[in-house]
């Protein structure tokens, strides 16, 4: 056993479970938890947002590009409220991202006296938004608890996880034992008739389609042996992008699969909730397989032809050996593909100038830079328009679509992964959010590269006020902006402007060149709407 403060317990069991960042803000509850920071400076760096919401948001993108745990800690109350915009980002994109909470003294839970950033049932709250929601009362309790929250985050499906432990348990000394790492729990054992049942179906069908999500982003080599053996095309949508390159001519962003899907007569899904398609597209006569960790996805919507439950590698390796004995002779469908992406590119170009700009960011950014998209027209675009080379080097905020989540998000990407080139896009509505970042991008020297359009509204709330309302209805869309260069060097950040592609490609080779920080200010003017690529309809009963 070793004498540890509750602080110090919490620590040592992060470093043991692998922790080597944390993200977050100091405060009175957690004095003694950055003080046990401060004593393992040498294992641990500790980057400090301006605002909690940052923290978090860079906590969610390290897990997002390294799919490993990302922590981040805030005091209680209103810094963990600031926090939770991004927690349901997490929670919706399946995100590992762990929330270190302080907490009022011990004897005040409960009573409602008014302690300082007091949260009544803070606990019970902060769980409807996380996987798993644990107070840790003794210092002796933080090694078990903490690896619960480890086994949690990298057991079957990711999603976040808060511990929180009161400030005088933080305080508080104690006998510790401390413990290795955690382990995973096993995935489920995969139903063998249910794997020769899909194997039957797929490997009979004459075109066959694959969808993919972010569940099967540690899958790609199997996923493509598959795919291969079946000449299915492979459709993904945002997280599942890069699973399969783009350079690969079974690889297909959604609008191919939407077309793929009206004459398909069988999918098989993996790590997806397959939402869009089964609402909007039409199942009649379609066979689907499904194969999801999580049991509950598998029939949320719909009820597949097979449920497999399981983990995407394990299952996608099982179904390519049974699926060698019951697949029929096939040709390949290289030149029919390789047809419909050049046909679908020379529609996407028609989006303008957004497939312009996306051209010259994925020209200059090497096949393993990341980019991180923001809910903005160019952002949009990129879903369909800007090929992808390899899993994690999309970073989206998925089906929450939380506005301003992308330059603190881009942080934490690139304090993961220093080493590798990281441009980040948002709107000027967007980066006003979490402009305060830029402190910490310059504080920590991260090369991280960001392109802001600026076009004074809300791009979308002005369309579709117009499409809802008719002209001169709008309100509320309009912005008053700062002179966006002027702001980023303010902060110490290197700053240039653009007005075009060329100069977007000029400006962009100038900031990869820059140490620390830079942005890129882009003036432009309406854009063309980008929905029906991405709002896709019906295409089969």
């Amino acid at each position: 056993m070793t004498t540890l403060s509750g602080g110090a317990a919490i620590v040592q069991s992060l470093l043991a479970n692998g922790t080597d960042t944390v993200f977050g803000l100091p405060g009175g509850q957690l004095y003694h938890l950055y003080d046990a920071y401060r004593e393992v400076s040498d294992q641990l760096r500790v980057i400090t947002s301006r605002h909690e919401q940052g923290a978090a948001y860079m906590a969610f993108g390290y897990a997002s590009v390294t799919g490993r745990v990302g922590t981040y800690s805030v005091v209680p109350g209103p810094g963990l409220l600031n926090t939770t915009a991004a927690l349901l980002t997490a929670y919706g994109c399946n995100a590992p991202v762990l929330c270190v909470s302080g907490q009022i003294p011990s004897t005040g839970l409960g009573v409602g006296a008014g302690y300082l950033h007091e949260l009544p049932g803070q606990l019970e709250m902060i769980g409807h938004i996380t996987k798993q929601a644990e107070r840790i009362d003794r210092p002796q309790d933080a090694p078990a608890a903490i690896n619960r929250a480890f086994t949690a985050l990298t057991s079957g499906r990711p999603r976040p996880v808060e511990v929180e432990m009161c400030m005088d348990v933080m305080e508080q000394t104690a006998d510790v034992s401390l413990l290795p790492a955690a382990t995973s729990d096993a995935p489920p054992a995969l139903d063998e008739d249910a794997i020769d049942a899909a194997a039957r179906l797929l490997g009979n069908a004459k075109k066959p389609l694959i969808i993919v999500g972010g569940g099967a982003r540690h899958a790609g080599d199997a996923l493509l042996a598959l795919a291969d053996m079946l000449q299915a095309p492979v459709g993904a949508f945002r997280q599942g992008r890069g699973i399969v390159s783009d350079r690969h001519y079974l690889s297909h962003t959604y609008p191919a699969a939407n077309r793929l899907w009206a004459d398909a007569d069988a999918v098989l899904a993996v790590g997806t909730r397959l939402k869009y398609p089964l609402m909007y597209w039409g199942t009649k006569d379609l066979p689907i397989v499904r194969v999801d960790i999580d049991a509950k996805e598998i029939t949320r919507l719909h009820t597949p032809a097979v449920g497999i439950h399981g983990d995407a590698r394990q299952a996608l390796e099982a179904l390519a050996a049974a699926a060698a004995r019951h697949n029929r002779r096939r040709e390949s469908r290289e030149t029919e593909l390789v047809r419909m992406k050049s046909g679908l590119n020379e529609e996407f170009a028609q989006v303008q100038p957004q497939f312009d700009f996306l051209q010259v960011i994925r020209d200059e950014l090497p096949d393993d830079g990341v980019f991180v998209d923001e809910i903005t027209q160019t952002g949009f675009a990129s879903w369909f328009a800007m090929p992808i080379y390899a899993p994690r080097t999309l970073i989206t905020s998925g089906y929450q679509g939380t506005l301003g989540y992308g330059y603190a998000t881009a942080v934490g990407v690139k304090a993961a992964c220093p080493n590798r080139k990281v441009v980040q896009i948002s709107g000027d509505g967007g980066l006003l959010f979490n402009v305060q970042e830029m402190a910490t991008a310059v504080a920590n020297n991260l090369d991280l590269v960001t392109i802001v359009f600026v076009d004074g509204r809300f791009g979308n709330v002005h369309r579709d006020q117009q499409r809802h309302f008719g002209d001169n209805r709008n309100i509320a869309d309009t912005l008053t902006n700062p002179d966006f260069v002027k702001l980023a060097e303010s902060f110490g950040v290197a700053a240039f402007r653009a007005q075009s592609p060329q100069t977007l490609r000029r400006a962009l080779r100038q900031a990869f060149d820059e140490r620390g920080p830079s942005l890129i200010a882009v003036e432009v003017d309406a854009m063309a709407s980008p929905w029906h690529f991405i709002g896709l309809g019906q295409v089969r009963p």
